[in-house]
C-alpha cells in the first residue's frame, strides 16, 4: 500500500507515521531551492560537467528533485546528464504526489511527468527517465542505510533530508550517515536544514567539514558540509580489475539489432560518437527482424533474479518506446495475458494489495473470457506489457544524433593496437575492426560486441554461448477492418506467445498480421531452415497455440492443417492468406541471462560486450544498453547492484 497522508487545513501534507509535516509552512519550495540546491552551490558547481550526481535521503513528494530538474533545464551550462538518486522507505501515492506538487505552477509540467511514471514502486531500485534520458531519477525504495550499503555509488552533492531527528532518528544516526559518506568523493558538498548537535557530530565523525549558515525561515540556521576526511577514503568497493570510467569519445558497436542499437543510443545520449558496423545492408536484419514480438515481465512466487531484472527492463523499454515510436503502429502498451499452463500462480500473494498490482495481478474473469479460457484457468494479467515491431524500434534507436550506421561491414576479427606515448600525450590503446581480408573497417579506443549469435566468434569463443534458432508461424488477416472476435483482443504468452494483430506496413489501419511462436532449437544455427525444419516448426507452434489458447486455436486450425497435412495449396478467394514462416538465430549464456560489461578489463581494456539476450531481447536489451553505458562512464547503475552483478561479464571469468 502507499504511505497514507493527512492534509492539514493549510494544505500541508502530514505524516501520521512520523507525526510530522512533510515540509515547512512556506510550501517547501524555498527550502528546496535555498537549503538544498543553493546549499550545494548548484547550479554553478555542475557547469560544463559531463554528468552530475546528487544523492537525496528521503524523496517525500519530490520537490527537491523537481526544483533541481527545473534548474538543470534553465541552465545553458548544465551537464549532459543529471543523475538524481533518492532513498524512500515509504513511497506516497501518485495522487498525493500530484496534489502536493501541483500547487506550484512553475513546476506543473515536470510534476505531471513525474506523476505519470510514479507506479509499481516495489522495494528495490527503480530508474525513471526524463527529457529523453538526460535526467535520470533513481529511487531506492527501502531503508536508507540498507539501500546505500548495497549499492556502489559516488556522488557529487548530497541533500540530507527527511523528518526531524526527533521524529525519525534512524534517518540521521551515525550508521546512516556513514552509509552516506561511503557514497562521497573528496569535495562532495552536503546541505541540510537541521543543525541538531548529534547530526553535526556524526557528520564530523564521518569525515565532513561542517559549517552553520544563515537559515531559510522559519529556521534560523542551516547546515553545510564538505566531505574532506583526514584519512584517504576508498574510492570504490569494486575489484582492482574494474575499468576506470571513460569520458565520451569515439566508439564502435558491432551489431545493428536491438542490443547494438540500444547500446549505441545509450552512449550517443551521453555524447559519444558511435559507429555501428553490421554485416547486413540494413539494420535489424537478424533476430530483430521478427515481424512483431511480446514484451512482458517475468513473474515468480519468490520474485527471482529474472523477475526483478525483467521489471527494470520493461520500465526501460516502455519509456524509450514512448520517446521514439508511434503507438498503434510500431508498438502498443496494451497489456498481456499470461496463461500459466503449469498451474503455478506466478504473482506473489501480497501484490494485489500493494504496488505490485501496477505490474501484474491474477487475470480477471473478463480477461479470461476474452481469451476463451475457462474461469478456473491460472493466468496473470501484465499491465506493463504489450507488443512491438522490433525492427522499427532498432531503427529508431539508431536514428539518434551521434550514431553513424555502416551496413555491409562484416567484422571478422578485432585487433588491439598500442600507440606509443608522444609529446602530446601518453601511450594509448585502440581497437581495429577487420574484415575477412584483414582490411581495417574502423578503429576506436572502445568497442562493444553486440552481435547476437555472431558474438561467439568475435569473442574468440571465450564463453560457452549457445546458438538457438527460433522459428515463428505468422500470417496476414484477410480483412484488415474485420473485428477481432473471435480472436483474442490482446497478446498472450506462456509456453509460446501470440500477437493477434499488428500493422504490417506504415499505416496503423492498413494490412494487419498475426504471429505465433517461437521454437527454441538449441545448437542449431542453419539459415534458411529446410522444408522439413519449417514443417516441424509449424507443428511445434501449433501445439503451443493449442495449449496456450485452446478456445482461440480453432480459428487458425485450417491454416496450420493445410501446411501440416500435405503441400500447402494457394488459398482460394476469400480465404485467409497462407501460413508464413520466419526464422533467425539467437544466443544464450549458460545461466540464460544476458552478458553485459568489459570482456577482460585487465587484459583487453576498451573491449565490452552486450549479448546473449536469448528470447528476452525486447524486455532486457534496452536496460542492458543503459547498464553498459553506466558502467563505462562510472555512473550510478540503472538497477540494483546485485542484479547488475548477475548480468556482468565477471560472473563468467
Amino acid at each position: 500500500m502507499s504511505e497514507p497522508i493527512d492534509w492539514l487545513p493549510d494544505g500541508t501534507p502530514y505524516s501520521p507515521r512520523f507525526g510530522d509535516r512533510y515540509h515547512s509552512e512556506n510550501g517547501g519550495l524555498d527550502q528546496a531551492r535555498r537549503v538544498f540546491l543553493h546549499g550545494c552551490s548548484l547550479p554553478e558547481a555542475w557547469a560544463g560537467q559531463p554528468q552530475w550526481r546528487i544523492l537525496e535521503t528521503g524523496f517525500g513528494f519530490g520537490l527537491n528533485f523537481l526544483v533541481t530538474w527545473a534548474a538543470w533545464r534553465a541552465d545553458p551550462e548544465r551537464p549532459t546528464l543529471l543523475h538524481f538518486l533518492s532513498t524512500e522507505a515509504w513511497p506516497i501515492s501518485a495522487a498525493d504526489l500530484l496534489r502536493a506538487t501541483s500547487v506550484h505552477p512553475e513546476l506543473a509540467p515536470l510534476a505531471e511527468a513525474l506523476h505519470q511514471q510514479w507506479w509499481g514502486l516495489l522495494p528495490g531500485v527503480h530508474r525513471l527517465r526524463f527529457d529523453e534520458g538526460r535526467v535520470l531519477l533513481t529511487l531506492y525504495v527501502g531503508d536508507t542505510q540498507a539501500m546505500l550499503r548495497q549499492q556502489n555509488l559516488t556522488v557529487d552533492s548530497v541533500y540530507l533530508d527527511g523528518f526531524s531527528p526527533q521524529r525519525n532518528p534512524d534517518s540521521w544516526d551515525l550508521h546512516t550517515l556513514k552509509a552516506v559518506a561511503r557514497c562521497c568523493r573528496r569535495g562532495t558538498r552536503l546541505a541540510t536544514w537541521t543543525i541538531a548537535r548529534a547530526v553535526r557530530d556524526a557528520l564530523a565523525q564521518c569525515g565532513f567539514d561542517v559549517t552553520r549558515v544563515p537559515g531559510v525561515p522559519p529556521k534560523r540556521d542551516n547546515l553545510h558540509a564538505t566531505f574532506n576526511p583526514h584519512w584517504e577514503p576508498r574510492t570504490s568497493r569494486q575489484s582492482a580489475a574494474t575499468p576506470q570510467p571513460s569520458p565520451p569519445g569515439p566508439c564502435i558497436v558491432i551489431g545493428g539489432g536491438i542490443a547494438g542499437a540500444a547500446t549505441a543510443a545509450s552512449l550517443a545520449r551521453r555524447g559519444w560518437q558511435v559507429q555501428v558496423l553490421d554485416q547486413a545492408p540494413e539494420p535489424a536484419a537478424g533476430a530483430s527482424a521478427l515481424p512483431a514480438g511480446v514484451f512482458a515481465p517475468h513473474v515468480s512466487p519468490d520474485d527471482s533474479v529474472l523477475s526483478r531484472l525483467s521489471r527494470s527492463g520493461i520500465r526501460t523499454t516502455l519509456e524509450q518506446a514512448r520517446w521514439l515510436l508511434n503507438e498503434g503502429l510500431d508498438w502498443a502498451h496494451c497489456g498481456v495475458l499470461e496463461h500459466r499452463t503449469d498451474g503455478s500462480p506466478g504473482v506473489s500473494p501480497d501484490w494485489p494489495q500493494g504496488p505490485g498490482a501496477a505490474w501484474s495481478e491474477p487475470a480477471s474473469p473478463a480477461a479470461l473470457a476474452a481469451a476463451q479460457l475457462p474461469p478456473d484457468a491460472t493466468a496473470c494479467w501484465h499491465h506493463q506489457a504489450g507488443w512491438v515491431r522490433p525492427a522499427r524500434l532498432a531503427k529508431a534507436l539508431l536514428g539518434q544524433p551521434g550514431i553513424h550506421w555502416r551496413g555491409n561491414c562484416a567484422v571478422a576479427q578485432l585487433r588491439r593496437v598500442e600507440i606509443p606515448a608522444t609529446a602530446q600525450g601518453p601511450a594509448t590503446t585502440t581497437w581495429q575492426a577487420l574484415d575477412a581480408q584483414g582490411q581495417v573497417l574502423s578503429e576506436a579506443p572502445t568497442v562493444v560486441i553486440a552481435a547476437g549469435a555472431g558474438s561467439l566468434a568475435l569473442l574468440n569463443h571465450r564463453w560457452p554461448l549457445q546458438p538457438v534458432r527460433g522459428q515463428v508461424s505468422w500470417g496476414q488477416h484477410a480483412d484488415p477492418a474485420a473485428p477481432l472476435r473471435p480472436w483474442i483482443p490482446f497478446p498472450a504468452n506462456g509456453n509460446g506467445n501470440l500477437v493477434p494483430r499488428f500493422p504490417l506496413g506504415d499505416q496503423a489501419d492498413g494490412d494487419q498480421g498475426w504471429v505465433m511462436g517461437s521454437t527454441f532449437e538449441r545448437d542449431v544455427q542453419a539459415l534458411p531452415p529446410t522444408d522439413a525444419d519449417i514443417h516441424a516448426a509449424h507443428a511445434t507452434n501449433w501445439a503451443k497455440l493449442q495449449g496456450l489458447l485452446p478456445g482461440i486455436a480453432p480459428e487458425l486450425e485450417p491454416l496450420f492443417a493445410r501446411v501440416l497435412t500435405g503441400p500447402a495449396p494457394q488459398p482460394a478467394p476469400g480465404e485467409p492468406p497462407a501460413l508464413l514462416t520466419w526464422a533467425a538465430v539467437r544466443c544464450t549464456a549458460p545461466d540464460r541471462l544476458p552478458i553485459v560489461g568489459p570482456v577482460d578489463a585487465a587484459q583487453l581494456p576498451g573491449l565490452w560486450t552486450s549479448t546473449a539476450m536469448g528470447a528476452r531481447g525486447l524486455t532486457l536489451a534496452l536496460l542492458c544498453g543503459e547498464l553498459l553505458a553506466a558502467r563505462l562512464q562510472g555512473e550510478p547503475l540503472p538497477l540494483d547492484a546485485r542484479l547488475a552483478k548477475a548480468l556482468g561479464t565477471e560472473r563468467l571469468q
